[in-house]
């Protein structure tokens, strides 16, 4: 049996953030779930890449799939496992990839295990977008064109580089949702936010084990009580819309900071206006 293995070369993917945009890759691919019929592999095909978000594709005998492997292709339905890694520490758990098809629908891998590895059916005959889920930015790390082939296995392999940002004070770095805003001077969500709080909702529902602290900031103007009571408020407002979409409450935290963390000058308005924020923290 013949497979594609593809190799995703340093998409610079970020803890919270998205990833640099990938191009097309052709997974014309391989029928059928038994071991290799022995045959020579076919002549390696090769691509080279130019920077980060390009592709190495390799084309070469992969006689078994994953032993890890539990789902079955099927005539109308390709088998996609990935391997993600990391090229210094190796295989990456805990991550969770989505495939989008050109027509919307959205197919999602459970989060990759110990060995970096995750599976997912999609239908044949169509090209992909593959996102990694997380509380940032998604830009498209790779796109995948999956043959009209019955019984089809695919296996790619991903590069992840998460980068960290130390803080001095022992605490992760927040994610500020910037498009997450509220009417002036209360906690009541305007509907802009709700296409960025949806993002965070549908990473939670589909990365099990995440565990994240929404956390309130104002600036500096007004009373300093009246600003905390008011950030407690706002992080309530986000915790509550994104339990009201089947979120456990046991996984998502809200904390009111007031004035006390800024990240700009609160003696501009520029800087005033950054420190008004919602954050977000994967505990």
């Amino acid at each position: 049996m013949t497979t594609q293995l593809l190799t995703i070369m340093t998409v610079g993917l970020l803890a919270c953030g998205g990833s640099s945009p990938g191009e097309s890759i052709p997974a014309g691919g391989t029928g059928g779930e038994k071991a290799g019929d022995g045959s020579a592999p076919p002549e390696e095909r090769r691509r080279a890449a130019k920077d980060a978000g390009e592709f190495e594709i390799n084309e070469a005998d992969q006689s078994s799939r994953p032993t890890q492997a539990k789902l079955a292709a099927t005539d109308t339905e390709a088998a996609i496992r990935f391997f993600v890694v990391d090229k210094d520490k190796g295989a990456i758990e805990g991550i969770v990839i989505s495939l989008t098809s050109p027509t919307g629908e959205k197919y999602y891998t459970e989060a990759t295990d110990a060995d970096g590895f995750a599976e997912v059916l999609v239908p044949i005959g169509r090209t992909y977008d593959l996102v990694y889920l997380s509380l940032g930015r998604r830009d498209i790390a790779a796109k995948v064109d999956v043959a009209n082939e019955p019984k089809l296995n695919l296996k790619l392999t991903m590069r992840y580089k998460r980068v960290e940002y130390p803080t001095g004070d022992g605490e992760s770095p927040g994610l500020v949702l910037e498009e997450v805003q509220f009417e002036t001077g209360k906690a009541t969500l305007t509907a802009e936010s709700y296409a960025r709080l949806d993002a965070v909702v549908e990473y939670m529902t589909h990365k099990k084990s995440a565990r994240i602290k929404i956390s309130g900031h104002t600036d500096n103007v007004g009373n300093k009580k009246a600003n905390k009571k008011l950030s407690q408020k706002r992080a309530d407002a986000v915790r509550d819309y994104v339990l009201s979409k089947g979120i456990d409450a046991g996984r998502i935290a809200a904390v009111g900071y007031g004035d006390e963390k800024p990240i700009a000058p609160n003696d501009t308005r520029e800087g005033r206006q950054k420190n008004r924020r919602i954050e977000a923290t994967e505990l």
